[in-house]
């Protein structure tokens, strides 16, 4: 289901939309929310005994208990892998890595960046970003594995085409990729390439790629993770990707949401299409294969308004939410929540994660025998680790 936002621009673009309307308790807008005494930090009951996973949350109940955590935070929900992502920019998620790593298996911090600086010499970037005492901590805290996403970075054409076509290049990559991992003291890296390139090169030369740094990293004790897209056209990652890759890659980190776009508002995540996606990639049950895919979950949402609309977070979100009244829609076909509002700067419609949302996506994965992938977790709220 997509949505109309009534914007002379998107018409072209929205003309079978749905038309929502606002709800008429939230025509009138304020000049600043009005103040809801909240509630923060460890509590005795957890979301299920205090009755917060809700078909229909009031978005009163979000407000008030959003920063709210069961107090005992070793109690785990979800058997399988976790893995959750960091920003330096949202620095919340370094405190949640600590709160929260007896949850969380895996932490990916975004900090790594490969440059390309001549035929055979390769730097690594980011360093900056690492924080070595915060690893100790988060150990410390229950984190099983600390490995950071790379990317390929100031890449020209020529640059990747050389890497891509000769072994010795891919040999010198990895090599840098593996003492870096050593000298940090990581367990691997997640590697984000897949989406960059597929649609500019041929198949078999990055599907070698990956491999062959996979190969030379699980000789060195170390794990690779690749992040892959999910189905939706054109095909940029299949089953047959996955076949050829899966025995040597640790884990697919699959990017299960940003599927409604600012030109075609709707929810992030439908939930019938994460569950295609898997079956797109393994259409076998089998449990190891399974295992390996970590279905993305996206702890945050988007504000669509008439001028386009940007990407939400836990505390922005909160903030529209004062402004509402009642409780959250719910889309079912997609089944994800949402609510119109009107605030001082105009329309909001927007899509953010709720206790039950994420709730019936951990179920899924729990359905579909895979882990989950969470990006990011700077971005989601408190009371959503109580769900892991």
């Amino acid at each position: 289901m997509k949505y109309q936002l009534g914007v002379v621009l998107l018409i072209p673009l929205l003309a079978t939309c749905v038309h929502s309307t606002l709800n008429p308790n939230n025509k009138k807008s304020k000049k600043n929310p009005p103040d809801i005494k909240t509630n923060s930090g460890p509590v005795n009951l957890d979301v299920f005994e205090r009755g917060l996973v809700d078909v229909e949350p009031h978005s009163l109940s979000i407000i008030q208990e959003a920063n709210t955590y069961y107090r005992d935070t070793s109690l785990k929900n979800f058997n399988g892998t976790v893995l959750g992502y960091l920003t330096p920019w949202n620095s919340h998620g370094y405190d949640v890595a600590k709160i929260f790593g007896r949850k969380l298996n895996i932490i990916s911090p975004v900090w790594l960046q490969i440059i390309r600086k001549q035929d055979l010499k390769y730097e690594v970037a980011g360093t900056h970003d690492i924080d070595e005492n915060w690893m100790k901590d988060t150990r410390k805290a229950g984190v099983q594995k600390v490995i950071p996403r790379i990317l390929f970075e100031q890449f020209t054409d020529r640059d990747f085409s050389k890497l891509l076509t000769y072994q010795e290049e891919i040999n010198v990559v990895s090599k840098l990729i593996i003492d870096t991992c050593w000298k940090y003291k990581f367990e691997g890296v997640v590697l984000e390439v897949w989406s960059q390139l597929s649609q500019r090169v041929d198949d078999h030369h990055l599907v070698n790629l990956v491999k062959s740094i996979a190969k030379l990293m699980k000789q060195a004790n170390l794990e690779l993770i690749l992040v892959v897209p999910p189905s939706r056209a054109p095909d940029l990652f299949n089953a047959q990707h996955f076949d050829q890759l899966w025995e040597d890659v640790s884990y697919f980190s699959l990017m299960t949401y940003d599927f409604s776009t600012y030109q075609r508002p709707g929810a992030n995540s439908p939930i019938y299409w994460m569950k295609n996606a898997v079956h797109h990639i393994c259409p076998s049950a089998d449990k190891d294969k399974r295992a390996k895919i970590l279905l993305g979950l996206n702890f945050y949402g988007y504000d669509f308004t008439p001028n386009g609309g940007e990407a939400v977070i836990g505390n922005t979100y909160l903030t529209l939410l004062k402004f509402y009244k009642g409780k959250l829609k719910l889309d079912e076909k997609d089944q994800e929540h949402y609510f119109e509002v009107k605030t001082p700067t105009g329309k909001h419609f927007v899509f953010y994660p709720t206790l039950y949302s994420v709730q019936l996506r951990i179920d899924l994965a729990r359905e579909l025998g895979t882990g989950l992938s969470i990006w990011e977790i700077g971005q989601g709220l408190d009371f959503f680790y109580d769900l892991l």
